[in-house]
């Protein structure tokens, strides 16, 4: 029902949000021309300084550590691998498991379904069929399989948290690195040739914060809430699908319900495949080839 896949725009973007940081880093342009005249990698060195790691990487750390259980910092490797290597929440799958379901259980009964269950690799469907097979109450199902669904999407919300609160640290303790550097500065003014490259050095950790927050923590969250997202609507196709198969419903009026459920774009595309599976072409296709004989 589901399958890993690997997400190609993850990598891209990662790469060139990185990539090109760096690569404004060490292009050199003519100042009257502003033309592109060569890189160097000379001045990645004035954006590497220890101190600053420290105090932002360091602090976000330690914050995170005082907010959150240790358990929460395991689940990270995890979360990469969702990010980069989801597994896939295919709808039209789901629908189509769901009719099939339907219309096996109008045929044969309830009761039929209880080896298509046994053999399932969905947790939710797989649980959500065994209830009706087990001739559980409607209103119960209803209420277990809502129950279930707002459990994982507070899970879900907790641990996108963890990175919303990481987002909105870094660029504090960038602006903290900032600070102590400004106040180092301050102290030192009377040595005028150390007023330059000691604020540069003051600015690299409010750098640091921002690029942490910005390509790193931020987007992990969004792309997290995307995942969530993708599978939440799978669920909400199994629970409709499910109460639809126990009330007895048409498989047909279950499909079209479960369409309604998608995007528009996505529904005609659905669409497309079931009329080519039924081996029905869409009327205007049907117009074009009586158009095409005529002549």
């Amino acid at each position: 029902m589901k399958k890993r896949t690997i997400d190609f725009a993850s990598i891209i973007g990662i790469i060139s949000a990185i990539g090109l940081i760096i690569f404004g880093i060490m292009v050199e342009t003519d100042a009257e021309t502003k033309e592109i005249i060569g890189y160097s990698t000379k001045p990645l060195i004035n954006f590497f300084d220890i101190p600053s790691l420290l105090i932002v990487v360091g602090g976000v750390i330690g914050t995170l550590l005082l907010m959150f259980p240790l358990s929460q910092f395991s689940k990270v490797p995890k979360h990469i691998m969702i990010i980069f290597a989801p597994n896939a929440y295919l709808p039209n799958k789901y629908i189509e498991t769901i009719v099939n379901s339907a219309e096996k259980a109008r045929m044969s009964g309830l009761l039929s379904l209880e080896e298509d269950a046994a053999a399932m690799t969905d947790t939710f469907l797989k649980n959500s069929i065994s209830m009706i097979v087990d001739s559980v109450d409607p209103d119960n199902v209803k209420i277990q399989m809502e129950s279930w669904m707002d459990s994982i999407d507070q899970r879900h919300a907790q641990e996108r948290d963890f990175y919303d609160k990481a987002s909105a640290l870094a660029p504090g303790f960038g602006m903290i690195g900032t600070l102590i550097g400004l106040i180092n500065m301050m102290k030192n003014l009377e040595d005028i040739a150390t007023v330059g490259p000691s604020m540069a050095v003051a600015l690299i950790t409010t750098l640091y914060g921002s690029i942490l927050s910005t390509v790193i923590f931020s987007p992990i969250s969004n792309k997290l809430n995307v995942r969530h997202e993708e599978e939440y609507l799978c669920m909400m196709i199994v629970s409709e699908g499910v109460q639809a198969i126990q009330a007895g419903e048409n498989p047909r009026l279950i499909q079209e319900r479960l369409l309604h459920m998608l995007p528009e774009y996505k529904q005609k595309k659905l669409r497309g495949k079931i009329g080519d599976e039924d081996g029905s072409a869409p009327k205007e296709g049907k117009k074009k080839k009586e158009g095409k004989k005529k002549k």
